[in-house]
């Protein structure tokens, strides 16, 4: 569903001249097309759309990370690049959870996974990554989940 998107916006990008979209769509597919080669070994001709997601949040984290380069730099044209590519690449990304339903998704899945303590930490952002890939911050998740736990 995630590729065919990318498709047809590619097509859509290159006949409307945006040169941008063009450039960052093809960075995307770039990226999953890696991902696909990485993952044949395991026995996968092509990654699922949780992986696809989890591609797209690595390329965000990448390209905040050189905006802070850029402004440190000096560089607020290269910065500001980088922020149109996010902005385009956050577009393919479900919604990001607010807090009220971050903390119920948490106390969710510590009640489903049965976790009493610091010790079944993994557990629940196992359980939280299955079902809530990139629909949740899992950094600002873990801090949730530890001060939860250790109540």
């Amino acid at each position: 569903m995630l590729r065919e998107k990318l498709t047809a916006d590619l097509k859509d990008a290159m006949r409307g001249g945006d040169k941008l979209k063009v450039s960052t769509i093809r960075l995307i597919t770039s990226a999953i097309k890696s991902a696909d080669i990485e993952a044949r070994p395991s026995g996968k001709d092509q990654i699922d759309e949780g992986s696809i997601v989890n591609v797209m949040t690595k390329m965000i984290k990448q390209r905040r990370d050189s905006v802070e380069q850029y402004v440190k730099g000096n560089r607020q044209d290269l910065a500001d690049k980088e922020l149109g590519e996010i902005a385009i690449i956050e577009g393919y990304l479900p919604q990001q959870m607010d807090d009220t339903a971050m903390k119920t998704a948490i106390a969710k899945a510590i009640a489903d996974t049965g976790a009493a303590s610091g010790k079944d930490m993994g557990k629940v952002m196992g359980a939280l990554k299955a079902a809530f890939a990139g629909q949740m911050d899992f950094g600002k998740a873990g801090g949730i989940v530890k001060d939860l736990l250790n109540k």
